[in-house]
């Protein structure tokens, strides 16, 4: 080999290790965005896991306990699951707790569980993504009875 073909070889390798350096920054940028928005005054999951009291707000005489889920729109339309203290799994797979019959939806598309008082939703990497009233999850976010949750061409609410 030549030693242009050698030198070319090493600027080349050069410019990928950059590529590299500036794709992982990027990364780590977006990850500290989401942290941001995340400290804009409500809590995330993970910070509501270690401290119960950041979820439990005080009843009001007008706000009911959500008591089911029940399927408003998509394939499902009037299915309704009881919630339980125990976690609801969302998705086209099997084992999932509610099944959807949507070709939207991932096998294991997005998980609603109870903190405290209240019910969280947090999507599980899906590849359309889960939507609370037209916002796309990014992290964990509490749901308020009535509220919609989109998964594809499913939609769900929390009902007293």
């Amino acid at each position: 080999m030549s030693d242009l073909t050698i030198t070319a070889l090493r600027f080349g390798f050069l410019l990928l290790l950059w590529v590299l350096i500036f794709s992982i920054v990027s990364a780590m940028r977006r990850d500290l965005m989401v942290g941001r928005k995340a400290a804009s005054g409500v809590p995330s999951a993970r910070q509501v896991r270690k401290n119960p009291d950041l979820a439990e707000t005080p009843p009001t005489p007008a706000k009911q306990q959500a008591r089911q889920l029940v399927v408003v729109e998509g394939p499902l339309k009037g299915t309704s699951v009881p919630l339980a203290a125990s976690p609801i799994l969302l998705g086209r797979a099997q084992e999932a707790t509610l099944v959807l019959e949507d070709d939207y939806a991932s096998g294991r598309h997005a998980r609603l569980f109870p903190q405290g008082s209240r019910w969280f939703i947090e999507d599980l990497g899906s590849t359309n993504g889960t939507y609370l009233a037209d916002q796309q999850l990014t992290r964990a976010l509490p749901v308020e009875p009535g509220v919609p949750v989109r998964i594809g061409k499913t939609v769900i609410e929390l009902r007293p």
